[in-house]
């Protein structure tokens, strides 16, 4: 059930085509959040509940690249609102993105019908306990890498991917710990590029990866 906060719609434009998404009302999470957790803030400000400059960014790299994405089944852990699933769905064969909070599930499922997508859904899934068969032929991270204490089960994650054969397409904010993370997945590296991201005021810079096991 979505928490009772208000929603906004925030159009967005990636190469030339529009994508709405729902965005809840900052000033309603909060007063939501506080009204649950008490008056010390804690939760006050939800991660999945706002765009990150790194989900921007990873949109704008999809349609820039799109033969990555191009009738490939794509699949989005801890996708938050789901911008990237979102914008990728015109190109893709199908997109399912995810989130392992199901109030981030409801509002990326009311973005689909906004934008009339039917080939992408969204699903309650936690990276830790995926089913065995999960598999997609690219795989969508944007902002995952902010907590050491779960490096190693996300490092799990994406290892099982690549061995799969999936491509891995990562996007992250250029801050130490980030830097940290990404240091032993540069061998699978096939792609970088860094893109400046303006959002709210505000200037971020954005590291994206691609990320593929060599099979040779």
């Amino acid at each position: 059930m979505l928490p009772l906060f208000r929603l906004d719609i925030q159009p967005l434009e990636f190469n030339g085509r529009s994508v709405f998404i729902y965005v809840p009302n900052k000033a309603s999470v909060k007063d939501w959040y506080l009204s649950q957790k008490g008056t010390d803030g804690a939760n006050a400000d939800p991660y999945w509940a706002k765009l990150w400059p790194a989900a921007i960014g990873l949109s704008q790299f999809l349609v820039t690249n799109l033969s990555l994405i191009q009738q490939k089944t794509v699949l989005e852990l801890a996708g938050g609102l789901g911008l990237p699933s979102l914008v990728a769905a015109p190109y893709a064969k199908e997109v399912l993105c995810s989130d392992y909070m199901p109030a981030a599930i409801e509002v990326v499922r009311r973005s689909m019908l906004l934008n009339g997508y039917e080939n992408v859904t969204a699903k309650v899934l936690n990276w830790n306990d995926l089913p065995p068969d999960t598999h997609a032929d690219v795989l969508l991270l944007s902002d995952i890498n902010y907590d050491p204490q779960v490096f190693g089960s996300l490092y799990q994650v994406l290892h099982s991917f690549l061995e799969k054969g999936t491509t891995v397409l990562l996007s992250t904010p250029q801050r130490l710990v980030a830097k940290d993370f990404i240091g032993p997945l540069l061998r699978y590296c096939i792609q970088q590029e860094e893109r400046e991201i303006h959002w709210e005021g505000e200037q971020a810079f954005v590291s994206l990866f691609v990320l593929k096991k060599n099979r040779g």
